[in-house]
């Protein structure tokens, strides 16, 4: 029980069942040590420590997994969210909450305006004999372990606009590139040429005579020996 505070005797009665509940409830995943009434069974934190309603350990009893506080419609309010919530909000450990369904915006809002990290926010109602347990807000476990809500995504940052010297330097290295190209263009035309000396060479050479036309065969000695008488 806080510290700051004393429940009426009918009110603490109720808080205190609801812890042996709770325990049955969690005792499934976890080894569940109780603080209920003014029993101070298993401190945290400190120094001073502190008594939360139900601390939730592993196996064998040596690590703290969780803590969870079970709260009136008398306690839950601006004193004590600053003194118990917050001091179980900073045991870099889960901290789940039980309130009155009827306080249940006061809670979150408590939560909220102080940037306590709860893991979980749960709501209780009395029905007849009958204790229901509602979930209201669960905040993921790695920020809860963290000790501190769980950050928003950024969104991503707009491409920033090319400056002017940034845009000139791209257009020259453009332009580099093309000259560049258009250049290797025209060497690689040159070495497909004969060079120049080589052309003038065979342009001063002499030509060769064109070889005199071969005389017509001299006809059989009978046609000449004819032509003659």
């Amino acid at each position: 029980m806080s510290p700051i505070l004393v429940r009426p005797v009918r009110e603490q009665l109720e808080h205190d069942r609801i812890i042996r509940l709770l325990q049955a409830k969690y005792k499934r995943k976890f080894d569940v040590a109780i603080n209920p009434g003014n029993e101070q069974n298993a401190p945290v934190g400190g120094p001073p420590p502190w008594y939360p309603d139900l601390v939730l350990q592993n196996e064998r009893g040596k690590k703290l997994l969780g803590v969870v506080e079970v709260e009136t419609a008398e306690s839950v309010n601006h004193l004590e969210a600053m003194s118990e919530w917050g001091a179980f909000s900073r045991l870099r450990t889960p901290f789940h909450l039980y309130v009155p369904a009827s306080m249940i915006d006061v809670a979150r809002r408590l939560v909220q305006d102080m940037q306590m990290p709860v893991a979980e926010i749960w709501a209780y109602s009395l029905l007849g004999d009958q204790l229901r347990f509602t979930l209201v807000q669960r905040v993921p476990v790695a920020a809860a372990f963290k000790g501190r809500p769980a950050a928003a995504a950024k969104p991503a940052a707009p491409a920033r606009p090319a400056s002017s010297g940034q845009a000139r330097a791209a257009t020259s290295a453009l332009r580099a590139g093309a000259a560049k190209r258009a250049k290797g263009k025209t060497a690689a035309k040159k070495s497909a040429r004969p060079p120049a000396a080589r052309r003038d060479r065979e342009r001063a050479a002499p030509r060769k005579p064109a070889r005199p036309a071969r005389p017509a065969a001299r006809k059989s000695s009978a046609a000449s020996r004819a032509k003659r008488k």
